[in-house]
């Protein structure tokens, strides 16, 4: 399977002091990061294809974080997500850890919790990647075509 290092880390922060720290600690331990400064600008860009994860502000201009977690559930995209704030609250935490976040970390955060969290995202994004696609061999090896409409038409004739 893919490993860490091929895998992106998306960033949506709109503090550009935090994304720039965030993009500096994820290059110098070799991951691939890329940062947006809105949801709308994340969402706008083609949904990732390599294994990915996403750091994601929880308090953001326009659509908030459990916005874009729900919107990309919505759209049947799957993506491992970690959220981070200055502002959680044990019921926001709790209502994105239900729906599916890696981990909830407040800022301010160690970088080794961070790098953990992406760590533990990454593992969670292969896994599934990994049970999809034996799910998916199952299916084309199990897949018997049925005789065609014309061939049973002949055989009635």
């Amino acid at each position: 399977m893919n490993s860490a290092a091929e895998a992106t880390v998306f960033v949506i922060d709109d503090d550009a002091r935090m994304r720039g720290a965030m993009e500096r600690l994820l290059k110098s331990v070799g991951l691939r990061a890329e940062s947006f400064a809105t949801p709308q600008d994340f969402l706008r860009r083609k949904p990732p294809d390599g294994p990915s994860c996403l750091v994601l502000d929880v308090r953001l201009p326009g659509m908030s974080g459990l916005d874009v977690q729900r919107k990309l559930i919505d759209s049947g995209i799957y993506i491992p997500i970690i959220f981070i704030s200055g502002h959680g609250d044990i019921p926001m935490t709790v209502k994105a850890m239900k729906s599916g976040a890696v981990e909830f970390l407040t800022k301010p955060f160690r970088d080794q919790d961070l790098l953990d969290a992406i760590q533990q995202a990454l593992e969670r994004e292969n896994e599934t990647r990994q049970q999809q696609h034996e799910i998916k061999t199952r299916n084309q090896r199990n897949y018997r075509p049925g005789p065609s409409r014309q061939s049973n038409a002949k055989n009635a004739g």
